[in-house]
């Protein structure tokens, strides 16, 4: 049951608002939970459609409004792109992009010099964490028994044996529900929340709940309880038992914001695997799991591509969504590829904290696409400008360095000291201006484009998520998660290059406006009807219980 029911205040969850749980958070007040949220979210005044105001009641049904004269990037080959462009929304859906509409009557949104796309979706975050930002800047997954400021504090040791096993279900829902509001803030409409931190169905419950109030799509990642299956700890969790009542009491309906996929982590036992893979299947879910190989994952990944994982009969399916898949073997790779199972990369965490290379160069040479995931603030920020950018960074450095190391490359050239650079023109081709510039060699992928990462941030999060056919482009007929990002600030100006000037130049505070359903959520650079500075009390404090609960001093410059 869910905290409120278990007070005697019976919930209708299977006709809950996706816009904000208004009820809930009045009804709770005596819940710390429902402290973190009470004046979330304020009723708007009445305000005329003006160009200082969001257009009125925006993600209602038979609600319109055009968003005019911006530079339009749809995502959709479809669709195509507009140097100028309205798009035309309805309630929660676009109608229509191109440019000139004419729609009388409907609320307009100035994008003068200013870049429209979908926003972007984040394929695995562990939001639950959201209270313990930094702490494990330098840290690595595992104590490699070196002794360095990156082997203590680790992640296994403090965050999900030390920490976890200690929130409560109010430190859950705040910890959700601030981090999700940070990732709308910066132009993630959706997410995948990877929350490990169900220990009781209160917390499950809580969880799914800050999900809802935070009012963006989300798809809820019911994993394990962190610590129960290692040191013992949380002995009240009903992990995986609780998915059928948890699908049934808050995801009985699939037009929704929010959605549920089983988390299946295959390094905590076969028993394990067998039950969660199995109850995943039977109710229809995806089913994700982390797959890396610092954990020992390897052998265990190639039993299940062979069909004999767990007690022996779990093989991986298109109902899959691995998470990292660093370190596995080439039989296991072409059954991911042959199933049509998806694979989330976090590039800069997978840099960081030695889960190996990120497997950008194997997915292009088997013509495989990542989505793209933020995975833990404990280490770095979860915004898509750093995920993008990473990404693109690190594949590129990649292939560069492949290409200048070309076997014989530089057999039969000019002695260097007898070389001038040329005065004509350069030619394409064997650039014979520059004879140590190698060509590529086969086999080797083209360096990655600002087009194609944001390809993996936008349309592969939706499919890898099942989400396609409702997000991840700007497609008439699909639900209007929209961002629209400030092109003429001192960081962009002038635009030469929209795909470029996203990737390559923007970050958090050039996210203008978003859109999650029609609804619009923030406007001219600010979270509507969001009390920030209550939550992050709320925030702190909580912080401040889980440190002192687990035992754990605050050092602000360790």
């Amino acid at each position: 049951m869910c905290m409120l029911c278990e007070q005697g205040k019976p919930q209708h969850h299977s006709r809950i608002s996706q816009l904000g749980r208004r009820d809930f958070l009045k009804a709770s007040g005596a819940s710390a939970a429902a402290a973190a949220g009470a004046s979330l979210f304020a009723a708007p005044p009445a305000r005329a459609n003006d160009d200082d105001d969001a257009p009125r009641d925006s993600g209602r049904p038979g609600r319109r409004y055009v968003i005019r004269n911006g530079h339009v990037m749809s995502m959709d080959p479809a669709v195509g792109d507009f140097v100028r462009a309205d798009v035309l929304v309805e309630g929660k859906k676009i109608l229509d992009v191109r440019p000139n509409i004419h729609a009388n009557g409907a609320g307009e949104i100035d994008a003068r010099g200013k870049i429209v796309m979908p926003g972007f979706i984040d394929t695995h975050h562990h939001q639950f964490e959201t209270a313990l930002r930094s702490f494990l800047a330098n840290g690595i997954l595992i104590d490699d028994g070196s002794g360095s400021k990156s082997a203590q504090p680790n992640y296994f040791q403090y965050i999900l044996l030390t920490f976890a096993p200690v929130y409560r279900p109010q430190d859950v829902y705040i910890s959700e529900l601030f981090g999700g509001l940070a990732q709308l803030d910066a132009g993630v409409t959706t997410v995948h929340d990877v929350s490990q931190i169900h220990h009781s169905p209160q917390h499950s419950d809580a969880a799914i709940q800050a999900l809802f109030d935070t009012g963006r799509r989300a798809a809820f990642g019911f994993f394990e309880s962190a610590g129960a299956a290692v040191i013992g700890s949380n002995p009240g969790n009903k992990y995986p038992a609780d998915a059928p009542r948890i699908k049934k009491q808050w995801f009985s309906s699939s037009d929704q914001l929010v959605h549920m996929i089983m988390g299946g982590e295959v390094y905590l036992g076969p028993q394990s695997t067998d039950d969660s893979w199995r109850i995943g299947r039977e109710l229809g879910l995806q089913i994700a799991a982390h797959i890396l190989s610092p954990f020992g994952i390897r052998p265990i990944f190639d039993q299940l591509a062979a069909g004999t994982g767990g007690n022996g009969g779990i093989g991986i399916g298109p109902d899959n969504l691995f998470i990292h898949m660093t370190g596995m073997s080439d039989e296991a790779w072409q059954k991911v590829k042959d199933v049509g199972a998806q694979v989330s990369i976090a590039f800069p965490i997978e840099m960081n904290m030695r889960h190996g290379m990120p497997p950008i160069i194997r997915m292009q040479q088997m013509g495989l696409e990542p989505s793209l995931s933020s995975d833990v603030e404990v280490t770095m920020t979860a915004d898509f400008f750093t995920q993008m950018r990473v990404a693109m960074n690190l594949q590129r450095m990649i292939v560069n360095q492949m290409t200048l190391d070309k076997p014989n490359g530089n057999q039969n050239l000019p002695d260097p000291r007898n070389w001038e650079l040329p005065q004509t023109a350069m030619t394409s081709g064997d650039n014979p201006g520059f004879p140590y510039w190698p060509k590529p060699p086969a086999g080797i992928p083209e360096p990655l484009t600002a087009r194609e990462v944001l390809r993996y941030a936008t349309v592969n999060g939706a499919k890898h998520l099942r989400l396609d056919h409702k997000t991840g482009s700007l497609t008439p007929g699909k639900e209007a998660d929209i961002i629209i990002l400030d092109a003429t600030a001192i960081n962009v100006a002038p635009l030469n290059n929209v795909p470029g000037a996203v990737v390559s130049l923007m970050e958090r505070t050039n996210v203008e406006t978003v859109i999650v359903a029609g609804k619009v959520r923030k406007w001219k650079g600010r979270l509507v009807d969001v009390n920030l500075r209550h939550l992050r009390g709320q925030l702190e404090e909580s912080r401040d219980f889980i440190f002192g609960k687990a035992g754990v001093s605050q050092d602000l410059f360790r």
